[in-house]
């Protein structure tokens, strides 16, 4: 499981997804790659499931790069527990995933291979995601979706 070495602090606010991912948003390593479309918390325990999924799909072939860290605290109160008496104790980390952000790398495989392996991997995650060449992500084909009403009606 995924989570820093140490911390400044041991709790953090739970903050705000707005926007879209400005840093991160491009396959820089490998050829093909997981992109979010919608903002989400992304747990350790997802991360490690994709992670697991894609290479056991590859047979531990080609190359696999994870470019999201969980580094924010989310922390809960006990079961049963009265109000008051503080915040509770850090229970998970997450990763605060922007649309448009590259979570998942993959190289060095053939291309049908990397797609279905992304597919299976997509799975384990709980937003929206996308399924991305390099080359179709530089020419702006696939922009994460704006979720307007024109695109609900």
């Amino acid at each position: 499981m995924l989570m820093p070495k140490r911390v400044k602090r041991r709790k953090q606010q739970r903050g705000r997804m707005k926007g879209v991912a400005t840093r991160g948003n491009k396959i820089t390593r490998g050829e093909y790659g997981l992109v979010a479309t919608e903002p989400c918390w992304i747990t350790s325990n997802q991360i490690e499931a994709a992670r697991i999924a894609m290479t056991r799909y590859t047979k531990r072939g080609g190359k696999v790069w994870i470019n999201i860290f969980p580094h924010k605290p989310v922390s809960k109160k006990p079961a049963e527990t009265r109000m008051g008496s503080g915040k509770g104790s850090p229970e998970y980390w997450v990763a605060v995933v922007k649309p448009g952000r590259v979570l998942f790398e993959m190289g060095e495989i053939k291309e049908d291979i990397a797609m279905e392996a992304l597919r299976l991997a997509s799975y384990k995650l709980p937003c929206k995601v996308k399924i991305v060449k390099k080359a179709d992500l530089e020419n702006n084909v696939n922009e994460p979706a704006n979720n307007s009403k024109e695109d609900k009606q």
